[in-house]
């Protein structure tokens, strides 16, 4: 049977509905959404990504997601206006969004039509045929990049990210600091004020009463060529290499550990760094940055990559507010599904490890970072 309408069910989970229409095997000519109020913005986001595939995309509106005799009536006005594609049997409802009444009526109105009816399963991301039953299941296909996985929650990519390392010292440096974790620990927080200060100009100001080892660490900086010591003072090479000093080496360090499994794990379908996004919030555009994500089995994993010390334990200290933000982020950009995980240079208390186990942040922190891949597997398989 050839199927190329979709009746979906909106919501505020965008993928069920997405996800099967940037599949090949049943990609539909045209989609039609059955929107309540309250979900017409979700619903424009969806249609902005689908229109440019060739996707017609149009919208059914009902006026209350709850009550179930009103839906119905709908759902059959709306069957009754396809009466055409009805007869050829070209309509297949996606049960898997909207609210439960939504879901119902629009299963009972078109179950009575005979019309086949499927459901994304959110965690093995496979579609279930509910209607015909002897259909099997099939996985679907991976085929969405992180870009169009935010703009179905709404939020703009403004800068295109980051998909590679363009050189290998950037590697080279970062294993180099995990392989003297013990030694760096302490100066990396006096390095990273220095370049946080140099912002704008490139110039640090004068080193004064280096703690131990500081020197050792610029002295590796500067040898791979990210920095020059001038008169007491570092000067860095451009804003990129001061980034990179500042805290941007262990994301790349992270980016490639994700990469090298991403070798073994066919079900990554995309990795990227350093993702300046914005998110509309009051009417205003906010901005974030988003430091490691991949999507696995289409369900974005965030990773906030951190190189300072989190003192204080309190709900201002910086630890907890490091992990309310990821679990926010990670709510905003990537729905119910989406998994989050802190990896930090310096150690992470035990408080902090256990706001992060009741917030379901996955930790990786000081010497943990020797093992660095097996704790990103762990992360993966939950």
């Amino acid at each position: 049977m050839t199927i190329d309408t979709h009746i979906c069910l909106i919501s505020g989970q965008p993928l069920p509905n997405l996800i099967p229409a940037f599949d090949p095997d049943l990609k539909p000519e045209r989609m039609i959404q059955i929107v309540s109020p309250d979900m017409e913005q979700r619903a424009a986001w969806l249609r902005e990504l689908l229109q440019p595939r060739g996707i017609k995309v149009e919208q059914w509106p009902v006026n209350d997601a709850w009550d179930i005799e009103h839906l119905q009536t709908r759902v059959l006005e709306l069957l009754e206006h396809e009466s055409r594609a009805l007869e050829e049997q070209r309509i297949a409802l996606n049960v898997t969004g909207g609210t439960k009444p939504m879901s119902i009526a629009a299963y009972e109105s078109v179950r009575a039509y005979e019309l086949p009816i499927f459901y994304v399963h959110p965690e093995t991301d496979r579609v279930v045929w509910l209607h015909p039953t002897d259909w099997p299941p099939r996985d679907l296909a991976d085929r969405i990049r992180i870009e169009d996985f935010l703009r179905a929650h709404g939020v703009a990519v403004t800068v295109e990210p980051g998909r590679n390392v363009p050189d290998d010292s950037l590697l080279q440096t970062g294993q180099e600091i995990i392989d003297n974790i013990d030694r760096y620990q302490k100066p990396l927080g006096s390095l990273n004020w220095l370049a946080s200060e140099a912002e704008g100009n490139l110039l640090s100001p004068t080193v004064e009463n280096p703690p131990s080892g500081l020197g050792e660490l610029v002295e590796l900086f500067e040898w791979h060529g990210f920095l020059k010591q001038e008169k007491g003072r570092l000067r860095f090479r451009d804003e990129a290499a001061r980034f990179f000093v500042n805290g941007g080496w262990l994301e790349y360090f992270v980016f490639d550990a994700v990469r090298r499994i991403r070798r073994q794990d066919s079900h990554i379908h995309d990795v990227a760094r350093s993702i300046e996004i914005t998110r509309q919030q009051s009417g205003q555009a906010v901005p974030n940055e988003l430091d490691v994500a991949f999507l696995r089995n289409n369900r974005l994993h965030l990773i906030e990559c951190k190189t300072r010390k989190f003192r204080g334990q309190g709900e201002d200290a910086p630890g907890a507010e490091a992990l309310y933000k990821l679990d926010t982020l990670a709510d905003l950009t990537g729905g119910l599904q989406a998994r989050a995980m802190l990896v930090s240079f310096q150690d992470i208390a035990g408080h902090d490890r256990g706001r992060a186990r009741d917030l379901r942040i996955a930790v990786c922190g000081g010497n943990q970072l020797r093992h660095l891949e097996r704790h990103l597997k762990d992360f993966i398989t939950g």
